[in-house]
């Protein structure tokens, strides 16, 4: 694994996973996603990782121009990484969900190494009613749902990530999608040094605990060496013990509301500020060390700049 003295905290700001109805403080339009953004990266989170959703119903979108709308904002506001996802929603299929990339030229946007189940259906049971009639649909159609990353989309994915020089942070949902990654490398679509970003905790992936950590780790040193680094997201209520299990470790966290809704055990949280501020406060507590800025996070990850992307 690369050595980095400073830790790199990422925040998912909105994501796709949850609805209106789970919280009054997920971020939903363009301008409360960017605030939101913003605010993020002055509590000490140097990416931010974008998604969008339609600003009446608070649905998942890919929509280009809220996804311009936000990053303008964003870059207009702080010096922070705007990483926008190229896993949309796990109901988009990837020849849509990858269009955000040779629009806006990104430094770094995120991208899915396999396919896998990806089961949002459970969540239904926890709420009597919803505020809009489309999140039930949403969530319970996730039963069946297979959100794909096949070798012969991420053959096509890869290249426009190339093509425009943004770096690829490789979102790995199981042991199994390092394996791709290496075979990626192997193949020349893929280049090092690789950025993983660990997602465990999905319903359909890995599962959220510490044992699994170790091993996802181990098996990235096996395959990779020196060549990567890694961060690590836990979904619910494992994103702060991951995550400072993962610093601790000598790898990087992320949080925001799209992994996590609450910022202790029966409290919402108000702002994704304020998940950035208490992974801050354990990450120094726990390592010593202090979080990256995003100048420091743009050199150790070799990104072409602010100055290079289309917005």
């Amino acid at each position: 694994m690369r050595q980095f003295d400073k830790t790199i905290i990422s925040c998912a700001v909105t994501g796709a996973i949850h609805t209106p109805t789970m919280s009054p403080h997920l971020p939903i339009t363009a301008e409360e996603i960017a605030s939101e953004a913003i605010a993020a990266a002055d509590a000490g989170a140097s990416i931010v990782h974008l998604h969008v959703r339609d600003e009446e119903t608070g649905e998942p979108i890919t929509d280009l121009d809220l996804f311009r709308e936000v990053a303008e904002r964003v870059a207009a506001g702080c010096d922070a990484v705007v990483q926008p996802t190229t896993g949309g929603a796990p109901t988009m299929a990837p020849e849509e969900r990858i269009r955000v990339v040779p629009e806006l030229e990104p430094e770094m946007a995120s991208c899915n190494m396999g396919s896998i189940n990806f089961g949002l259906y459970q969540l239904v049971e926890k709420y009597d009613e919803f505020e809009y009639d489309w999140e039930a649909d949403y969530l319970s159609g996730t039963r069946d749902l297979i959100f794909r990353n096949t070798f012969e989309d991420l053959e096509t994915i890869l290249p426009v990530f190339d093509d425009h020089g943004t770096m690829p942070e490789l979102e790995v949902y199981d042991v199994g999608h390092l394996y791709n990654a290496k075979h990626l490398l192997d193949r020349g679509l893929l280049s090092t040094p690789l950025h993983i970003q660990f997602v465990m905790g999905i319903h359909g992936g890995i599962g959220a605990s510490a044992k699994n950590l170790t091993h996802l780790v181990d098996v990235a040193d096996d395959l990779f060496g020196d060549d990567f680094s890694f961060s690590v997201i836990g979904a619910g209520r494992n994103e702060f013990p991951l995550g400072t299990q993962g610093v601790s470790m000598g790898g990087n966290a992320r949080v925001g509301l799209e992994d996590n809704l609450y910022l202790e055990r029966g409290r919402l949280a108000e702002s994704n500020a304020e998940l950035v501020e208490k992974m801050v406060r354990l990450t120094q507590e726990v390592t010593g060390r202090d979080v990256a800025t995003p100048a420091e996070t743009r050199e150790f990850l070799g990104l072409k700049g602010q100055d290079a992307t289309n917005f």
